[in-house]
């Protein structure tokens, strides 16, 4: 990591960021509002090569310990590499170490997931989710989207999706998949909006927490990093993302099981849904929660605490008796 000398005079602002192509998206464009904000500013991106990115041949689920994508990022926060962390919402643990806070979340892009196939002759081969032969190839990382597809299609083989958004697409066109599944966000933001064959809906795949979001993470003490960011926060977003959260953390749940959590405001109100499942499908437990804004967290561990009541605590209680500790999050798109 090259070290960028800075005076309080002639301030250089370090973004630390993940090397991945959506991520050095979000970052220069957090690295644009910083210079809309106060035109004239240094601002340097320092890339940070995380666990989660050196770890490409294990499944995530049994990769022990937590913020796999983010734990590098934050120490550099913690020793002066970095001045703020521009991080994927969904890969962000619950709890931040002493001297860190995400003070910002921008306003979300599409939340929901993505199916993509092939096209031959300029055309989908395989039109919809619902156009799957039986016993079609899928291929995705994630834990909560196979569950899902499964208890709607028990029949589907599910293949490990690893790498980056070019490397996944790389690999439905070679063959290996007749269908992957991806966060739209990810996928819209890199402009590849015309590889999506169908956005699923959420009563099909429920997204992951904070799916579709970044954050901005800094030092609590940088008054300055502070107040120059203040104002890339959406309300909105932020009270849907901090719901979602506030049901993860109180499910202590992470890559190991299928949990899923979607909020949005509806007539000034929010309204969420939330479920937990087991990882063949053949179990989930769903359900919705609504209320006052101003009341989000607390409606998010309401919901987290009714879906335990229904059964998600033997769920849970199984998978973690026989994996290793939780980890927060989920892979990136």
């Amino acid at each position: 990591m090259a070290t960028i000398r800075r005076t309080m005079d002639n301030r250089t602002i370090i973004i630390g960021t993940r090397g991945s192509k959506l991520a050095l998206w979000q970052a220069e464009w957090v690295r644009s509002e910083i210079l809309k904000l106060r035109p004239g500013t240094k601002v340097a991106l320092n890339k940070i090569k995380t666990t989660g990115d050196k770890i490409l041949d294990v499944p995530l689920a049994k990769v022990g310990g937590k913020g796999l994508f983010v734990k590098e990022i934050e120490e550099a926060l913690l020793n002066g590499g970095a001045d703020l962390a521009v991080h994927s919402m969904k890969d962000v643990p619950t709890e931040f170490p002493g001297g860190l806070h995400l003070p910002v979340i921008c306003k979300r892009e599409d939340p929901r997931d993505a199916f993509i196939t092939k096209k031959e002759n300029n055309t989908w081969k395989i039109r919809s989710f619902n156009d799957l032969s039986k016993g079609a190839t899928v291929g995705t990382s994630s834990l909560r989207r196979s569950c899902q597809l499964l208890s709607l299609r028990p029949d589907l083989k599910i293949e490990q999706l690893r790498g980056n958004l070019d490397t996944r697409l790389r690999k439905l066109d070679e063959g290996l998949f007749d269908a992957i599944i991806l966060a739209a966000a990810g996928v819209k933001r890199l402009g590849w909006a015309d590889r999506i064959t169908e956005i699923i809906s959420t009563e099909v795949s429920l997204p992951a927490i904070g799916q579709g979001a970044i954050g901005i993470e800094c030092r609590a003490d940088d008054e300055f990093i502070n107040t120059l960011i203040a104002s890339m926060n959406h309300e909105e977003t932020s009270v849907c993302v901090r719901a979602e959260r506030a049901f993860l953390k109180k499910l202590e749940g992470g890559c190991q099981v299928p949990i899923a959590a979607h909020a949005r405001l509806v007539n000034g109100r929010l309204s969420m849904d939330g479920l937990v499942g087991s990882i063949t499908g053949d179990r989930i437990i769903k359900s919705s929660a609504k209320g006052n804004t101003e009341a989000s967290e607390a409606i998010g561990i309401a919901l987290a605490e009714e879906i335990l009541s229904r059964g998600a605590k033997e769920i849970l209680d199984e998978v973690y008796g026989r994996c290793a500790p939780p980890v927060d999050g989920e892979i990136s798109s």
